[in-house]
């Protein structure tokens, strides 16, 4: 018999804070794993092959600034793609809606229009961005990236960084 109870009461235990874990990943914050170096040197400073993905950079995704779309220029972001929304990617905001985006390589200039934002990663070279995709929509960000959790020796707040392709704010 307590070897009943025993189990009775582990199994509520577990489902108890399953259930309350889930609800905070949900919806208030998560972390999230960081690969690629379209990012560099913010996250993932390391080349380390050897490693695989205890070198990637796991952070801390915060989802209050999803209630009202409170997002700033320079806010690290994480995304789904506009054409797989399986497919997330973590971003700077450079340009949000009624600004006007400078693209370097074309020399255009594009306004970023209602409910949109412009998002380009910190290594232009190797980013998979706004300049492929075009601005993307607000609803597709799943939250703001605000600390970096692992590796332990990169523990740190994440900064908030203006854009020199902004041309003038809304």
């Amino acid at each position: 018999m307590a070897a009943q109870n025993f189990l009775w009461s582990f199994t509520k235990n577990c489902l108890t804070f399953g259930l309350i874990g889930l609800t905070i990943s949900d919806r208030y914050a998560s972390i999230v794993p960081v690969r690629g170096f379209s990012m560099s040197p913010t996250f993932n400073l390391t080349t380390d092959s050897f490693m695989g993905s205890l070198s990637d950079d796991n952070v801390l995704m915060e989802k209050f600034c999803l209630q009202k779309y409170k997002f700033s220029h320079g806010d690290v972001v994480v995304f789904c793609t506009p054409s797989n929304h399986k497919e997330k990617h973590v971003k700077r905001i450079i340009g949000l809606p009624g600004d006007w985006i400078g693209t370097p390589m074309t020399n255009d200039v594009m306004k970023v229009p209602n409910g949109h934002c412009w998002v380009e990663g910190d290594n232009p070279s190797s980013s998979l961005d706004s300049r492929s995709f075009g601005p993307i929509p607000l609803g597709l960000i799943k939250g703001r990236v605000t600390h970096i959790l692992w590796p332990p020796q990169r523990v740190r707040h994440v900064e908030r960084k203006n854009h020199e392709n902004i041309l003038s704010p809304s």
